[in-house]
């Protein structure tokens, strides 16, 4: 059987489609069974775990299957900004970001994917090229895939965006987010552990387990301190979380009249006070604005992240 079978019925994600992507049919990640990408290179802005001194070796796939309305990448995710590329493109292009060393292979939104990833990964083993592997994700992923997942993949960084339904429901129309997103996360912690090592210098970049992201939205504080507690009652102040202020408003949010400017500080101290409060000890936060500032521009593919020109 081969790893692509799957997308004859696509079942993948949470959201169960059963198309057929191999003909037609797109999924609700807007993608068909043609890998497409936006950027494979070494990149500077995730945390100092992953980046270390040489960079993370991401590779941003196109579409997505949470549809968040806000996306800061949203150029990917929901305009499908990327290019078609053949499993032999992908190895090749591959061994030559290897070769600049970064200090792992990054996969960002892998799920709708990941038979290509898979693919992938497999072909690496067999050259005996061994570099950690990252799971850059949504946080909603189907649970009873994780376990295929950690055969390949080495680290898990899932985001928890929702603690409350009814939001989940309005920012990307499945209310099961935060339950799905949960279990999805216990068992990423169950195969992987807590992220290690941890060390925010970068000088000891992680080589295996989780971390977890949130973003904090405007006007929507109560949902931040909500994950926060969530968090730290189900896995304990030991879960390593990366907690972020970088939102900017993206053209939809316009569109529909809501998450309509930037963060406030007064906002991010709050969540801060939280983390504290609930004695989380591994935690990676942000100078206020810092990395906020541009969106990432994916329809430059040499230089997404330098900042959106004319902004």
């Amino acid at each position: 059987m081969s790893f692509f079978d799957i997308y004859r019925n696509c079942t993948l994600c949470p959201r169960n489609c059963e198309v057929d992507r191999t003909k037609d049919s797109l999924g609700f990640c807007g993608e068909s069974a043609v890998c497409r990408v936006s950027f494979i290179g070494a990149h500077f802005g995730e945390e100092p775990s992953f980046t270390g001194s040489k960079g993370s070796g991401t590779i941003f796939f196109s579409g997505c299957s949470s549809q968040c309305f806000f996306c800061q990448n949203y150029q990917i995710s929901i305009q499908h900004v990327g290019r078609a590329i053949t499993p032999a493109e992908i190895l090749s292009e591959v061994r030559a970001l290897l070769l600049k060393d970064v200090h792992n292979l990054n996969f960002v939104t892998p799920d709708h994917f990941w038979p290509h990833i898979q693919s992938l990964c497999r072909a690496l083993w067999e050259e005996g090229i061994k570099v950690p592997r990252i799971f850059n994700c949504s946080g909603y992923q189907k649970p009873e895939r994780v376990e295929e997942y950690a055969q390949e993949m080495d680290v898990f960084l899932p985001d928890f965006k929702f603690a409350e339904p009814e939001f989940a429901k309005m920012c990307m129309g499945d209310a099961r987010y935060p339950e799905i997103a949960l279990e999805a996360l216990r068992e990423m912690v169950k195969f992987k552990g807590f992220l290690e090592p941890w060390d925010t210098t970068g000088l000891r970049t992680a080589g295996r387990g989780v971390l977890v992201r949130h973003l904090v939205l405007p006007g929507y504080i109560e949902n931040s301190l909500k994950v926060l507690k969530l968090l730290h009652k189900e896995f304990g102040p030991g879960l390593p979380l990366s907690v972020m202020s970088q939102f900017r408003p993206t053209p939809d949010c316009f569109q529909r009249e809501k998450l309509q400017r930037a963060l406030s500080s007064g906002e991010y101290g709050q969540i801060l006070d939280l983390v504290e409060k609930l004695g989380f000890e591994k935690v990676y936060t942000q100078e206020f604005g810092e990395e906020a500032d541009f969106l990432p521009d994916f329809k430059d593919p040499e230089n997404p992240f330098f900042g959106n020109k004319g902004r």
